[in-house]
């Protein structure tokens, strides 16, 4: 296993055909008004960890250069495909007429939510995670294909937006074929 340090993790620069030759993956994700900076660069870690084509940042979630984004993503915001628009309503309308076919998963407590991992995920894929306090919008659930959401056992009542965007992402994951 390689180890890299911090500094090393903080400074890679894009290689642009480096970049152009990692197979993506038909996985979207869509962060609704997200605010969390921290979340926002590993959103894009994540973005990256699993090959996802295209990350949108709607509303009020903040976009690179950000110098928090950029640390918390170590620079994964320059090697994955982004891009802002003023709603996820709008990144949801962009998206399905490019591709019909996309299914629109939102991640959020709902009387309609289904269990994560009882829920098969057809690809491609748009994942929606929402504001760390109000959850996705409610137009937004309105779209979605399906609501997934994770259980929670303790006294706490949700999971932070990119843990639950992480285990939702590794879920997806596992409809694929290993390294595929």
């Amino acid at each position: 296993m390689i180890k890299l340090n911090a500094k090393e993790l903080r400074t890679t620069t894009p290689d642009p055909e480096a970049a152009g030759s990692v197979k993506k993956n038909p996985v979207t994700i869509i962060l609704d008004n997200v605010l969390d900076t921290y979340n926002i660069g590993s959103i894009f870690r994540l973005a990256d960890a699993v090959a996802a084509e295209k990350v949108y940042l709607c509303g009020q979630t903040l976009t690179p250069p950000n110098s928090r984004i950029k640390k918390a993503s170590i620079n994964t915001w320059q090697w994955v495909n982004w891009q802002y628009e003023k709603s996820a309503r709008d990144a949801l309308l962009n998206l399905k007429s490019q591709n019909p076919m996309t299914n629109i998963v939102a991640v959020e407590q709902d009387k309609r939510s289904k269990p994560f991992n009882e829920v098969t995920y057809d690809l491609p894929v748009a994942i929606v995670v929402g504001n760390e306090t109000y959850g996705v919008s409610k137009e937004v659930l309105a779209m979605a294909d399906t609501i997934v959401e994770l259980p929670m056992w303790g006294v706490n009542k949700s999971l932070n937006v990119m843990v639950s965007c992480g285990i939702v992402l590794y879920e997806v994951m596992k409809h694929k074929t290993p390294f595929g």
